[in-house]
């Protein structure tokens, strides 16, 4: 039997170590290190005063057939599965065949896919649509500059040497400066021209304004081989109790076949010789251990897993070390309503604005999205009829002013900047808690441009693996992390010694998924 030790007990370990124990025929003892006291990684399920808060927020889709399939077998769904809203849409799931959301607690609910931007005190659509009500928020003079703007950028294209010129061959300057360049430069703590490209094409590979009026005149025709972009999709599933709830039901079958996961074990060292990962030693509860193993499987940031490497190469140490990250804190608040009105023909419980998440475009706050978890699922909120729960996402880097303020202090900016945004008035402010995530967002700039050389380092030691948005320094979604494994598994068990396959994924020009 080949130990198996994996580091991270996130989407990307969580899947590999399924998938080795239900395929390995019992050739494989698998051990999960985690950090935390936490399964799910960004992905967990926070739980506050019977309230849950999803980190981030992650919508259950994918092109990737396979990974669809391995949601819907942990968290199975009887019959058709259909949009419930608590008292709006129960009697239609139990009219079309699915589980009673009420009764059944392993259940993936149906959800519609609303983000809209919040600019000039007004709803846009996200991504950008071509709706009378988008011209109409513009204005007149707005919307013909940005017509004319993507009519120069359709005949004339910019190299794409940075994220800047992405967006702008995509939409236009006018529309890239209003719903891209301030957004993207709070996300990342940079100017979109400091950004590779890179970073658009992993994320918003097929989006453009040609994908959106395509995709607007495809409707008009529907048909089961209309091509629809990945970020235009309109419903997604999502676990009634939010991610980290499919997450903790991988990590009890893997228990139940076997595998073992320990908790607050927070890796230190790799320990490397000729090529091959003996061991990896690590602490838990204040003391030292060191466990061996025949195969690794790494999801720990690849900064942290070069630097706890022995013997490492003078340059790959330095391109490790200058490996970007953004970091992320979110502040939930619980409050009586919002002021924002439900302008939508979109029916919600309370009769709440309809958005997952409200994209703030605004550059005179420091808030980047707000994410309302009654929408998400109401099952998140301990009284959804009557409360509203909403998460205010913030990116920062960890240590900076806005990571080091007090939980009081956090929450009483966060509180302040909706106010002056006119999305809620302070005495409707009933509860808080705050959440801060280290290394959230691998970045794509400083010695990013160096990374294939890493990976080529990386990929030279035999029984090392590298998977996760963080195990590969690369933003990608949850269902790309589930596929690493995939692709690590099969080359475990066909004994293939080559990574690349691995390594691509989420670089093919049509694979893709955006939140």
């Amino acid at each position: 039997m080949k130990n198996v030790v994996i580091i991270g007990a996130g989407p990307a370990g969580l899947t590999a170590a399924y998938e080795l124990l239900k395929q390995g025929k019992g050739e494989y003892k698998v051990t999960i290190l985690e950090e935390s006291d936490a399964i799910g990684g960004i992905s967990r399920t926070v739980r506050y005063n019977g309230n849950r808060m999803d980190i981030g927020g992650h919508r259950f889709f994918s092109k990737d057939d396979s990974v669809m399939a391995w949601w819907k077998n942990l968290m199975p769904m009887q019959g058709k599965p259909s949009f419930d809203d608590k008292k709006l849409g129960r009697e239609k799931a139990l009219a079309q065949g699915g589980p009673d959301p009420e009764t059944t607690d392993r259940v993936m609910l149906v959800r519609q896919r609303v983000s809209r931007i919040y600019y000039l005190k007004k709803f846009f659509d996200y991504p950008v649509s071509m709706k009378w009500q988008t011209f109409k928020n513009m204005g007149f003079v707005r919307t013909m500059k940005a017509g004319f703007s993507y009519l120069k950028a359709a005949l004339v294209k910019k190299p794409e040497d940075c994220l800047e010129n992405f967006y702008i061959n995509r939409f236009g300057r006018v529309l890239y400066s209003m719903f891209f360049e301030g957004y993207t430069e709070k996300l990342w703590g940079r100017h979109p021209r400091e950004i590779s490209a890179d970073w658009g094409s992993q994320r918003v590979k097929g989006l453009s304004i040609t994908a959106v009026i395509k995709d607007m005149f495809g409707k008009l025709v529907p048909g089961k081989n209309r091509k629809v972009e990945t970020s235009l999709i309109e419903e997604f599933i999502y676990p009634k109790y939010g991610p980290g709830q499919l997450w903790e039901t991988a990590a009890d079958e893997i228990r139940g076949m076997g595998g073992e996961i320990i908790m607050n074990a927070s890796v230190k060292g790799i320990n490397n010789k000729d090529g091959k990962i003996e061991s990896v030693t690590y602490t838990l509860d204040g003391e030292e251990k060191t466990m061996e193993g025949d195969i690794f499987i790494s999801s720990m940031p690849v900064k942290d897993l070069v630097n706890d490497m022995k013997d490492v190469p003078a340059d790959m140490a330095k391109i490790a070390a200058g490996l970007p990250y953004r970091d992320f804190v979110t502040v939930g608040l619980l409050v009586n309503k919002l002021n924002l009105v439900n302008e939508t023909n979109i029916k919600t419980l309370g009769n709440i604005v309809p958005d997952c998440w409200i994209y703030v475009q605004d550059v005179g706050v420091k808030l980047g999205r707000i994410q309302i978890f009654n929408n998400w699922s109401p099952y998140m909120v301990s009284d959804p009829e009557k409360t509203v729960w909403i998460g205010l996402e913030y990116f920062c880097d960890e240590g900076d002013d806005f990571w080091n303020l007090s939980d009081d202090e956090c929450v009483k900016l966060a509180i302040n900047e909706l106010v002056k945004m006119g999305v809620v008035d302070r005495e409707e402010v009933l509860d808080s808690h705050r959440e801060k995530v280290k290394k959230a967002y691998p970045a794509y700039f400083d010695t990013y441009d160096r990374i294939d050389e890493l990976v080529g380092y990386l990929s030279g030691f035999e029984n090392l693996y590298c998977v996760g948005r963080n195990g590969q320094h690369r933003y990608n979604n949850m269902d790309h992390s589930m596929v690493t494994s995939f692709e690590t598994v099969k080359n475990i068990l066909n004994g293939s010694k080559d990574k690349t396959n691995i390594w691509n994924v989420n670089t093919e020009k049509e694979y893709h998924e955006k939140k």
